[in-house]
């Protein structure tokens, strides 16, 4: 596995670089940008808050009902599109975008797409996430919306006195003002405001910015896991090369020389038979050729084991039709409108398919079996089932545990299922893409 290159520094909160240059700072849109990211995350974080509340607390309180436990997984599974939200919201106070920390499961099933996450570190960060919005960050946005709408208040302070006249206006408790000139004093104080709501509005929004980056965000294990992901793959690769050299010199070379070895002894046979006392010797080639013919037939079997060519030239389907023709037990196949899949899924859903069928012709005591697959979006569902005595354990030997770290390797999933008496199901589930 190649190694991970140290992570590279944090980038600037781009909010408190302009807020160093006060003239810029103020003259420009970023006041109101940060207001706007404050309210936005004050309109939506309440709802949030209150949305937590009830299905965390309620799903605590009905736990042992079974209906708690998926008021939690809601809960938890929420966060994931609203740290998506969030993540684009970021934008209008930072050029900088946070990427995205899941797994891609373009085409996944809702079941499929649920049971990642919940079980990715990144969606924890996203509901801590959630839970700081609703509270911390939702309050400071309210607390500097309250400051810019008082402070615009007393900006028009003037034209409110002007408009309300003879009627008194009080910009201090007990204390009423005269008329607009009297009013300024409220306008300068009105702008002092706004500085300060500007500054407090840059430097919560810039916190939120960096706890953002930091829960919202990809992490190095998540970077590990994701090298780890293409390790796998580069093996699957890498063994599907040496495969095909073995192959490939089995062919042209052990194979060859059988052949030659097996005609030369034929050769040879028949012209011992000629010679009255050499019969013993024409007795022993015979039985030599006879010899070299069973191992030709037992090195092509080897070989059609290692990786048949009809699964390279036709695809799964007819590679799978042609290991049922030889099957002991009558197989149904139903494979024929599977497309062509890359390589390494056709490998490895074959010898799933391969060994699953001779486990069950040895221990199973099946009538009949059953294959079937289909792709739904960018994923092969395989099933073989048989009606024998079932009673199947991954864990008692070496064959399913095998089937299961050959599927994982690609990402996939082998689910078991052998009920004492039957029937047996193998269900496999494969991404077709890296």
């Amino acid at each position: 596995m190649s190694a991970i290159t140290a992570p590279l520094p944090a980038p600037p909160v781009a909010v408190w670089e302009v807020a160093r240059r006060p003239l810029r700072f103020l003259g420009s849109w970023w006041p109101w940008r940060c207001w706007a990211y404050l309210g936005g995350g004050f309109l939506l974080g309440y709802p949030v808050l209150v949305a937590l509340v009830l299905l965390t607390g309620l799903g605590v309180l009905l736990a042992v009902t079974g209906v708690g436990l998926l008021l939690l997984t809601a809960a938890l599974a929420g966060a994931v599109p609203l740290g998506e939200l969030e993540r684009g919201r970021l934008r209008w106070v930072d050029p900088e975008p946070v990427p995205d920390p899941h797994t891609s499961l373009a085409g996944a099933g809702a079941a499929a797409w649920l049971r990642t996450r919940l079980r990715e570190r990144a969606t924890r960060r996203e509901f801590g996430y959630a839970a700081l919005l609703g509270t911390v960050f939702g309050a400071a946005g309210f607390g500097v919306l309250a400051l810019v709408a008082f402070s615009l208040l007393l900006v028009s302070s003037p034209a409110l006195v002007w408009a309300l006249a003879p009627e008194p206006v009080m910009l201090v408790p007990g204390r009423a003002v005269s008329g607009p000139l009297e009013a300024l004093g409220g306008t300068a104080a009105g702008l002092a405001g706004l500085v300060l709501a500007a500054y407090a509005g840059a430097l919560i929004a810039g916190v939120q910015v960096k706890t953002a980056r930091l829960l919202l965000g990809p992490r190095e294990e998540d970077g590990r896991v994701l090298e780890l992901t293409r390790s796998r793959v580069r093996l699957v690769e890498a063994f599907e090369a040496e495969r095909r050299r073995i192959e490939r010199d089995l062919h042209d070379g052990a194979q060859q020389q059988l052949v030659a070895l097996s005609m030369t002894l034929g050769l040879a046979e028949m012209r011992l038979r000629g010679i009255p006392e050499a019969a013993p010797a024409a007795a022993l080639v015979a039985r030599g050729r006879d010899e070299a013919k069973l191992a030709l037939e037992q090195l092509r079997d080897l070989v059609r084991g290692i990786h048949p060519q009809v699964l390279t030239d036709h695809g799964l389907a007819a590679a799978v039709a042609e290991v049922a023709l030889r099957h002991p037990v009558p197989v149904t196949v139903d494979l024929a409108h599977l497309p062509r899949l890359p390589e390494p899924v056709e490998t490895t859903a074959y010898f799933t398919v391969t060994e699953a069928l001779a486990n069950a012709a040895k221990h199973s005591g099946a009538s009949r079996v059953g294959v079937a697959g289909r792709v739904e979006g960018d994923r092969l569902t395989l099933t073989i089932s048989d009606d024998g005595r079932g009673g199947a354990d991954p864990g008692a030997g070496a064959g399913l545990a095998g089937l299961a770290d050959r599927v994982a390797m690609l990402r996939g999933r082998l689910t078991v299922s052998s009920p004492l008496g039957g029937p047996t199901e193998l269900r496999v589930e494969v991404p077709c893409s890296e």
